[in-house]
């Protein structure tokens, strides 16, 4: 039997090279393998809890994520695609755990502490907003999802997830399914930098490299991207450390981009060897990081754009993936509302 996974973003803008690396990229793999029944949803439910009072940003973001989906090489044929708002179920499962976890709890998540303050909610927190690990926990469990891509700053989501499921299981049976969280291999795309040298790409900052960004667009980010600042001159000795455009070597480079585009050093190693004892300027290195990104998302822009023709393609996907995922929802709910006992008009109920 295939283990399942399940993952999805928020539609609050387009999506950009941090979600690439972080999750996307892990994505494709997975269902390139054949070995798993994946799931990947619009979280426009989640998105609402901080944007309900501008939801057009939410509805006019929803085909732009579904459109970086299909343009990084996710494919309906494979996955199931679908909306969160359009599984009622979802929500009735977040009422039920909301029962099992206690404001306090909510409260000390590491997740919702960092991002009610970079919200400047302080005491006026959506209630939405507060209890989305809740819902995201609705999520998993509903498909019984095994592996949960993420980043590193989603953990502490799901480690609540796993409360709920063994507080729940506890008290009702054995019902729900424990997940794991599945991190990028490569260190370097766990938290990629913004392209001022900020902790993190993000869309509230507007540091990022879109995964639609155009040619042009891409070139004026890459050549103002933050670097060693004490570099100055050639000859002088640069610090990899902190060094934005080296971060994202470390995420992008192989050694088979070095043979096509910069063949004078076999490895990342080297470069960053003649960059420290000085000789080395931050254009060329730029340069190089450029055309190993162009590499990456010229395919993704022919596909976006075939999409983007075929807009009713795409409709489609999220209508019909959302009925097929409905249906295993479901399943759950029916299971779950069993375990409580509050199926009380079922015949085949206890």
């Amino acid at each position: 039997m295939k283990k399942v996974i399940l993952t999805g973003d928020r539609p609050t803008g387009k999506l950009h090279l941090g979600h690439y690396v972080g999750s996307l990229k892990s994505r494709v793999m997975f269902q390139n393998t054949g070995n798993y029944d994946m799931y990947v949803f619009i979280a426009d439910l989640q998105a609402l809890t901080d944007n309900a009072r501008n939801p057009e940003k939410i509805r006019n973001s929803l085909l732009e994520v579904a459109l970086d989906y299909l343009a990084v090489g996710l494919d309906p044929n494979k996955i199931t695609f679908f909306v969160q708002s359009q599984i009622p179920e979802l929500t009735e499962l977040t009422i039920h755990y909301m029962n099992l976890v206690t404001l306090a709890r909510l409260k000390r998540n590491p997740t919702i502490k960092t991002e009610i303050n970079e919200r400047g909610f302080k005491e006026a927190v959506p209630v939405g907003f507060l209890t989305y690990p809740i819902s995201q926990a609705a999520d998993i469990t509903a498909f019984k999802a095994d592996l949960v891509p993420v980043g590193d700053d989603q953990l502490p989501l799901i480690e609540q997830c796993k409360e709920i499921v063994h507080t729940f299981n506890n008290l009702y049976g054995n019902i729900l399914k424990e997940p794991e969280a599945v991190l990028a291999d490569n260190k370097a795309c766990t938290r990629l930098p913004g392209i001022d040298g900020k902790a993190k790409m993000s869309k509230s900052l507007n540091n990022c490299i879109y995964l639609s960004d155009t040619k042009e667009e891409v070139k004026n980010k890459v050549m103002s991207m933050y670097t060693d600042p004490n570099h100055i001159r050639v000859e002088d000795p640069g610090k990899i450390e902190g060094n934005t455009v080296f971060t994202y070597l470390d995420a992008f480079a192989t050694d088979e981009h070095f043979k096509k585009y910069l063949p004078e050093y076999k490895n990342l190693d080297e470069l960053k060897e003649h960059y420290q004892r000085g000789g080395l300027g931050d254009v060329k290195v730029k340069k190089f990081l450029l055309a190993i990104i162009e590499e990456l998302l010229e395919p993704m822009r022919e596909r976006r754009a075939y999409y983007k023709e075929h807009i009713d393609l795409v409709y489609n996907m999220l209508e019909e993936g959302s009925k097929k995922a409905r249906k295993v929802a479901q399943n759950t709910l029916k299971e779950v509302r069993d375990a409580i006992g509050i199926n009380y008009f079922d015949k085949k109920a206890n």
